[in-house]
């Protein structure tokens, strides 16, 4: 059973990962209702495909926004089966309940006795069923219920699209949405990653989010036109930041690596600095004066996948291949496993780590731009508390706090463990002070349960 032992050490934060995955997904599955293409099929399929069923057809919709894609796509398949328009006409109400029982009322013909003593004549209604389709958001009216026993002299068919029953968390936009809520957190952690594999941290990442975000809009709107700005403008602006936070970040490296300054001291230093000048900057206000398309960043997708989450997707796989295939990846690694005997080795210790708190301080930077983008605002109140849970998603995925082990895809890996906590307890409605009880707990296990399975190794 060696390889079972072998195996769980190294994906056991992939494990926990796929676990968590699993148990929201049963912890909230639901009753889910069919699209309106899927709808309208399912009813069409119902009705049947001859034109002359539709005459006995009689459409109840809310006129909500979902009912009314029900009765487009509904519309257009009875149109390409020849169904006459104005037949379509007379088989719609649209309104309350009360609305849908007088215009089915109105269908309810009684029989006509013959004469006095004589049996009466059945006519047609009570014959040929009645077709009354209900639209997704009309299916569960009390009006349908027992509609037969109320309208006695009709023939009644209540046809209504079937729903299924799958787990909220699986959906597909709740998927994309997890993803596409932790693209900060997971592109600051790729340079919390570098730094605490060569065994420092940075604390100023939360608050160089916030000098981005106030610098890239404050330059938009003071100098690059605001609302106007062309896109020259705004890459410009953003350039700028970006440039301001790696160069923070380089000083924080300088400290570190030319003065001796603990990590913990020299970056907790440049995270008051940073928040101050970025509240000095925006004054404690919103700056919002930035044009539209400034969202594209944030908000922007490209062939149905957000480009946010693909600038993610892309700085990983750089790192991943730095990290794996180069000299500077390997580097890291010596200098964090023992830095002494790196430098014995040739390895330039103090340049090497000095260039990952610059590289730090350019993806919080970047973080930042998202955030703005996103917001499409730039605010001194953005990142706060975001060191810390860049620096849980890294331990989570498996990267020692005294250097020298861990990767990126691990890294990834912890972010998206996160994601998928605070995601699945908001969609089972635990309460936000639990909530942090429960994040401490699964964060404090999953990094327990790798710290044992690394002892197994």
């Amino acid at each position: 059973m060696a390889w079972l032992t072998d195996y769980a050490s190294k994906y056991s934060m992939l494990l926990v990962l796929l676990g968590l995955c699993v148990l929201f997904s049963l912890a909230t599955v639901a009753e889910q209702q069919p699209s309106p293409p899927e709808a309208a099929h399912q009813v069409q399929w119902q009705i049947g495909q001859a034109p002359e069923a539709w005459s006995r057809v009689l459409v109840v919709s809310s006129g909500s926004s979902e009912d009314e894609a029900f009765a487009f796509e509904l519309k257009r398949t009875a149109s390409a089966l020849g169904v006459d328009p104005s037949t379509l006409e007379n088989a719609w109400v649209t309104g309350t309940p009360q609305d849908a029982r007088r215009a089915i009322a109105a269908r309810d013909t009684p029989p006509v006795p013959s004469s006095i003593g004589q049996p009466p004549v059945s006519l047609p209604n009570a014959v040929l069923p009645w077709k009354i389709v209900s639209s997704p958001d009309t299916r569960g009216w009390i009006l349908f219920d027992g509609l037969q026993q109320k309208f006695p002299n009709l023939n009644i068919e209540v046809i209504a699209p079937e729903a299924t029953r799958w787990p909220n968390f699986l959906k597909s936009k709740n998927l994309i949405n997890i993803v596409n809520q932790i693209v900060v957190i997971a592109i600051l952690a790729v340079g919390m990653t570098l730094v605490i594999l060569t065994g420092g941290i940075d604390l100023s990442v939360g608050s160089l989010i916030a000098l981005s975000a106030v610098l890239c809009t404050r330059a938009i709107r003071d100098w690059g036109g605001g609302e106007d700005a062309t896109v020259f403008a705004m890459i410009l602006c953003g350039s700028g930041a970006l440039a301001v936070c790696a160069l923070c970040g380089t000083f924080n490296g300088m400290l570190i690596m030319c003065f001796q300054i603990p990590p913990f001291i020299a970056t907790l230093s440049m995270m008051l600095i940073a928040s101050g000048f970025a509240f000095l900057l925006s004054q404690g206000q919103s700056i919002d004066a930035v044009p539209q398309n400034f969202v594209w960043l944030g908000r922007g997708t490209l062939m149905g996948v957000p480009i946010a989450v693909a600038m993610m997707l892309g700085i990983y796989a750089v790192a991943h291949f730095v990290m794996t295939f180069t000299t500077y990846g390997r580097s890291l690694y010596a200098i964090g496993g023992n830095a002494e005997a790196a430098r014995l080795c040739g390895i330039r210790v103090r340049q090497w780590i000095a260039s990952t708190y610059a590289l730090s301080g350019l993806l919080a930077g970047l973080g930042g731009l998202v955030m703005a983008s996103r917001l499409r605002s730039g605010d001194a109140k953005y990142g706060t508390m975001y060191e810390l849970y860049v620096i849980a998603a890294v331990v989570v995925g498996g990267t020692s706090l005294r250097g020298g082990y861990g990767t990126v895809v691990g890294t990834l890996i912890g972010a998206l463990i996160i994601a998928v906590i605070e995601n699945g307890m908001n969609l089972v409605q635990i309460e936000s002070y639990m909530q942090k009880v429960v994040f401490g707990a699964v964060i404090l296990g999953a990094v327990l349960l790798d710290r044992r399975s690394r002892k197994l190794r």
